[in-house]
Parts: structure tokens; C-alpha cells; sequence
């Protein structure tokens, strides 16, 4: 029976030795963009590893970059099976990960809405600081 924190342990490995072999050894020309590791699940059975990875680029980078990276991955899967040493190594799967991007636009989003409300706050009290003519003067 397969210790139930070994896929744990064997996703957190698999996205070291991902990120370090996307950092130095993929030689693939399409990927272009970016590319952060920003999670790995592997199945039960560890015969399957999705890697979410996250890019940065224009959209013409992030889609070479995806073909790239479908490309690697049985290159991928060797370096796994010899660097881990399992029994055999699982097929990795690629995805983009969505949720820094997301992340980022909320944050400038708030940014704004807190600039704005700074705005509001500085304007003098009543909206114009000028009288409209001819209004009686208080």
C-alpha cells in the first residue's frame, strides 16, 4: 500500500527538478515566455504528474511556450525517471496556471479603488470650492 504522503513528497521532487530543468536544460526554441512552476499534482498511483506552471509574455510567447512545453515532456519524463529514481517515472501533463495573473489584476484593481477613494478624500467638502455667481454668500 502506497504511504499516503508519498505523492506529497514526490510532487514537491517533481517540481524542483522541473523548474531547475525549465530554468536550464530545455533547449526547445518555442519556449519563449516566462515560465514559473507553481504547483505539481501527482496522482495516487504516481503514474501522472499535472504540472501547473504559470507565464509571463505576450499571448504569441504563451502559446509557443505551451507547444514547447507539450514537447518537452517526454524528455521531461526520462530526466524524472533517472534524477527520482522511481520504478517508473510518471507522464507529465502541463497547464497554465491562472491564478497569478488573476491575483495580479485583482491587486491594481484595489490599487485603483484606493487611489480613487484617496481623491474623493482630498476634494474640499460640498464638490466645488468655487461659488456658482451670483449665490449669496454664507
Amino acid at each position: 500500500m502506497v504511504e499516503p504522503r508519498r505523492p506529497d513528497r514526490v510532487a514537491e521532487a517533481i517540481r524542483e527538478q522541473v523548474a531547475t530543468f525549465l530554468a536550464e536544460g530545455a533547449k526547445d526554441p518555442r519556449i519563449k515566455a516566462f515560465v514559473t512552476v507553481t504547483a505539481v499534482d501527482v496522482t495516487r498511483d504516481l503514474r501522472h504528474a499535472t504540472v501547473f506552471v504559470s507565464l509571463m509574455g505576450d499571448e504569441a510567447d504563451k502559446k509557443s511556450t505551451t507547444e514547447g512545453l507539450a514537447s518537452v515532456a517526454g524528455h521531461l519524463r526520462s530526466v524524472l525517471g533517472k534524477t527520482l529514481r522511481l520504478r517508473s517515472a510518471p507522464e507529465i501533463h502541463f497547464r497554465t496556471d491562472e491564478s497569478v495573473a488573476r491575483a495580479s489584476r485583482i491587486e491594481s484593481l484595489l490599487a485603483q479603488i484606493r487611489d480613487e477613494r484617496d481623491q474623493r478624500e482630498q476634494e474640499p467638502p460640498g464638490g466645488d470650492a468655487t461659488a456658482a455667481p451670483g449665490a449669496p454668500e454664507s
